[in-house]
């Protein structure tokens, strides 16, 4: 009975709607977190980049954070319910790439938060950035850019399903 639900044309498109936008608020939310925290440091603002970090850390957990949940449960079903394999070679190299991004992605979310801290520590008493907060910085930007490409490549085999024998 279940099974007949979700391979129903209705079912199918509400699966393939849920899993394109979790894949657009991973994407649109990295792009977004990026760009703001790259402006806020911009600025050498230590209260500018206080706030900025503050919002950056919610957007991550309650966008990123819940999509990245739900995207695998999305296309698991959609991939049952369509009758593709789980072992079909973009699909793997999706997973694959869905961990990199995540393995990346994790640090990036303790980062943001000891450098909103810094950030605010040094607003406080009205300073400047510490060294720790430009070394995090450094490290934030070369860590995003790994799960971000990664992002871009499972959106692109999502599309193009190319195939891959793996």
């Amino acid at each position: 009975m279940m099974a007949t639900l979700l391979t129903s044309p209705d079912a199918v498109l509400v699966l393939r709607w849920l899993h394109v936008v979790g894949a657009c608020a991973i994407l649109g939310t990295g792009a977004g977190i990026a760009f703001f925290m790259a402006m806020a440091h911009r600025t050498k603002s230590a209260a500018l980049i206080a706030h900025t970090a503050t919002i950056v850390v919610i957007a991550d957990w309650i966008f990123t954070a819940s999509a990245v949940a739900l995207q695998p449960v999305t296309g698991i079903l959609l991939a049952q319910a369509l009758g593709w394999r789980l072992s079909e070679g973009w699909i793997l190299l999706s997973l694959a790439l869905y961990l990199v991004a995540g393995a990346f992605w994790l640090p990036v979310v303790g980062m943001q938060t000891r450098m909103r801290d810094l950030a605010r520590q040094a607003a406080k008493i009205s300073r400047e950035l510490p060294p720790e907060y430009h070394r995090l910085y450094r490290l934030w930007f070369a860590f995003g850019v790994p799960a971000f490409i990664s992002v871009l490549a499972i959106i692109w085999l999502m599309l193009a399903r190319p195939n891959l024998n793996l």
